[in-house]
């Protein structure tokens, strides 16, 4: 069956730069689920697929669904050249395989883990600092410093350089009310996050360090025999470097921060879900065993990433739908974690404790599942624990929180929060 009128559009009208539907998409999602899973918007030239097994099936189609245009809906992004910004995310195997495998040279899980203290002292530095204040916005003053820190860290990036990009980060997602590409601001964002990390890795060429940026100069492929033989690059060029920098902004920064605030939101309005969790731990219960659920939880029910765009290149079939090649199609992960045939009838309920370890999707599948996912969970739990251990309950001031507005990512950018601490 193929689409040639409005009738699905008109019926459901959902558009991913709307203000409205990011303030809450879910009853979107839930519509689009029950009457139009596999929908189609001609203005808006894109098809979007709202059930979990559509969703789940095409994240493993690396074949017909391409990613080497990038996964953002801006016509500015959505190209041939996006993956100067989003780096193995904007390619397909094998150049995508033999990047990430690169990249992995260098972003190993033990690096990830032997950075575990830090992240427990700045975790500690950042919450000490809001629990003395008593009141504070947990954004501006908790969320939105860790994940930069840590990515910082990683990098090798000094503290004093941190506060402007995380300025640059913010702009590089935000997008205004009618805008429907990439602004003006966003473009300079990138440029001057471009031209920082050119410099950063230009140093790092003269002096290597211990950091992740002189680990990927000298991560190769040894023994690739395939590759070799075929004349590829067994090393990363500066321009990949830089990409892969680009991308943990984002990828290692907004959607951490993200995870953070929206866990202590739906926390707050758990209905006494997480004050449980508090008193469990002021009786004694270890906080780093007892939060991993509330993460989880926040994880399927308002993840960070909500939706993520591909390209196809030969026609698919969703639904009885042909989606030919050169359209292209949305998958709707916020909807994917709130499918009913998955989750149960209480998909729309935040339940803390129930078990999605293997069915969520905020994280993907297949060959482009996210390499940092164990990093930002250890980032989430490290911070929600933090927070068990040091308070006996907090209020969030929900009609004075402000929304980030972002066609991918969904989050706070401001969270007004008090607590009383233990």
């Amino acid at each position: 069956m193929t689409v040639t009128d409005t009738g699905m559009q008109e019926s459901i009208p959902f558009d991913p730069y709307d203000y409205d539907f990011h303030e809450d998409p879910y009853p979107t999602y839930a519509r689009l689920r029950r009457d139009a899973p596999v929908y189609r918007n001609t203005d808006g030239d894109f098809w979007a697929l709202a059930r979990h097994d559509d969703v789940s099936e095409a994240f493993r189609d690396n074949v017909r669904l391409s990613n080497s245009w990038g996964v953002s809906m801006d016509p500015t992004s959505y190209n041939e050249n996006a993956e100067y910004a989003m780096s193995f995310l904007a390619m397909d195997d094998p150049r995508h395989l033999r990047l990430r495998k690169l990249v992995s040279k260098g972003f190993t899980p033990r690096r990830v883990s032997e950075l575990a203290p830090r992240i427990h002292e700045l975790t500690n530095r950042h919450w000490a600092r809001c629990v003395e204040m008593g009141e504070f916005d947990f954004v501006h003053d908790f969320a939105g410093l860790l994940p930069m820190d840590v990515v910082s860290e990683l990098l090798g990036v000094g503290p004093s350089d941190r506060a402007y990009l995380r300025r640059q980060s913010d702009l590089l997602i935000h997008r205004e009310e009618g805008v429907t590409d990439v602004p003006e601001a966003a473009v300079r964002a990138y440029l001057e996050l471009h031209g920082y990390y050119a410099e950063l890795l230009a140093d790092r060429r003269r002096r290597p360090g211990d950091d992740l940026v002189s680990a990927l100069i000298g991560a190769e492929l040894v023994g690739d025999g395939v590759a070799a033989a075929k004349g590829e690059r067994t090393t990363m060029t500066d321009q990949e470097i830089i990409g892969f920098m680009m991308l943990m902004v984002v990828a290692g920064n907004e959607t951490t921060t993200k995870l953070l605030a929206n866990s202590v939101y739906w926390g707050h309005r758990s209905g006494g879900q997480v004050a449980g969790i508090l008193d469990e731990v002021g009786a004694g219960a270890d906080p780093a065993a007892v939060v991993g659920d509330w993460v989880q939880e926040t994880l399927r029910f308002d993840t960070s990433t909500q939706m993520l765009l591909r390209r196809v290149v030969d026609d698919v079939e969703y639904g009885g739908y042909t989606i030919p090649a050169g359209d292209r199609v949305l998958l709707l992960i916020g909807s994917a974690n709130r499918d009913e045939e998955v989750f149960g009838p209480d998909a729309d309920q935040y339940r803390i404790g129930r078990d999605s370890s293997r069915t969520i999707l905020s994280f993907g599948l297949g060959t482009h599942f996210c390499l940092g996912a164990h990093l930002a969970r250890l980032e989430a739990d490290l911070g929600l624990a933090e927070i068990a251990r040091t308070v006996k309950s907090f209020d969030v001031d929900v009609d004075a929180a402000e929304r980030v507005h972002s066609v991918n990512v969904r989050g706070f950018a401001s969270l007004p929060m008090k607590v009383v601490p233990r």
